[in-house]
């Protein structure tokens, strides 16, 4: 059985830092892209980075420069550095794995069950 265990979220002010970690289990990524998800209440589920096989990184235009996407294969953990929060950032995340389209959100076949970010200014 897959499973996707968020944690790390939480509130901070503006201005402030966190780091989300992903970890995954029972399937091994090593072929297929992993993302970070974010949904704010009364909006759309919005990609925040992805990150594919050869590592290769891609933001979303909001978030380039403050947070930073990266993955450990032996721990097969997935992790999201948020730097300099805003609160435009605050919206329940997501990871996300196994998926061959890395900016296709439908196409991830396994998705944690969200951690809460909420920045206040």
């Amino acid at each position: 059985q897959v499973q996707l265990v968020e944690s790390g979220g939480g509130s901070v002010q503006a201005g402030g830092s966190l780091r989300l970690s992903c970890a995954i289990s029972g399937y091994t990524s090593s072929s297929a892209c992993m993302g970070w998800f974010r949904q704010a209440p009364g909006k759309e589920r919005e990609e925040v980075a992805t990150i594919d096989s050869d590592s290769t990184t891609s933001y979303a235009n909001s978030v380039r420069g403050r947070f930073t996407i990266s993955k450990d294969s032996v721990q097969n953990t997935l992790s999201l550095q948020m730097n300099d929060l805003r609160p435009e950032d605050s919206a329940m995340y997501y990871c996300a794995a196994g998926s061959v389209w890395c900016h296709n959100a439908p196409g991830y076949n396994y998705w944690g069950q969200g951690t809460q970010v909420t920045v206040s200014s």
